[in-house]
């Protein structure tokens, strides 16, 4: 990791694969992942750490599930909004138009948690790449 400040902007533009993040930075033990994502994800679910989300552009709308009474619900978040999936909540991002996030998690967690349905072909399983 670099001790230069990172463009954002700039960094986004270095990749267009989809739910694919990069690692723009590390505070501690954590990552400060960043994606450009588009449709839908997987129902997923990290077991030991919860998830924050930043949109940086667009819209991202995440689906939740509770998993004592099965209920579902989503929230909506615009450019700027923030939202954290606590752990062990399963979840489905997506993005109609498209979005950029940022994403700050534990080092090494992938992306598609610790259950997730079965991945569709636009998905891959990532702890993040370094940015290029």
């Amino acid at each position: 990791m670099s001790n230069e400040p990172v463009d954002l902007r700039a960094a986004l533009a270095t990749f267009d694969d989809l739910w694919a993040p990069r690692i723009a930075a590390r505070v501690n033990d954590y990552d400060v992942r960043i994606a450009k994502v588009a449709g839908e994800f997987t129902w997923h679910r990290h077991d030991h750490t919860d998830e924050f989300f930043l949109v940086l552009d667009g819209e991202l709308r995440i689906a939740l599930r509770d998993s004592d009474s099965d209920s579902e619900r989503s929230v909506t978040l615009p450019t700027g909004s923030v939202f954290v999936v606590p752990a062990g909540i399963e979840h489905k991002p997506s993005s109609i138009d498209g979005a950029s996030i940022l994403m700050f998690e534990p080092t090494g967690t992938p992306n598609t948690g610790d259950k997730h349905e079965q991945l569709p072909t636009h998905i891959a399983t990532t702890t993040g790449r370094a940015l290029d």
